[in-house]
């Protein structure tokens, strides 16, 4: 698996995935959303997206220089 994500992607995605994880804490009718934010965590943590490689997408500034 090769780094797909850049730093200002990766953060975004670690941001989000833990706020939509906190909404398990609550009591609401969308608890269970909160479950979306686990991929995004994950994703952020490792820094390669299979959804990127699907689609040649690339963020992470080092690859595109060369």
């Amino acid at each position: 698996m090769k780094i797909n994500e850049g730093n200002i992607d990766r953060v975004i995605r670690v941001i989000v995935g833990l706020a939509l994880l906190s909404l398990l804490l609550t009591d609401s009718s969308y608890k269970w959303f909160g479950l979306l934010g686990l991929p995004l965590l994950l994703t952020g943590a490792i820094g390669f997206c299979p959804g990127y490689a699907i689609f040649g997408m690339n963020t992470c500034p080092t690859d595109k220089k060369t």
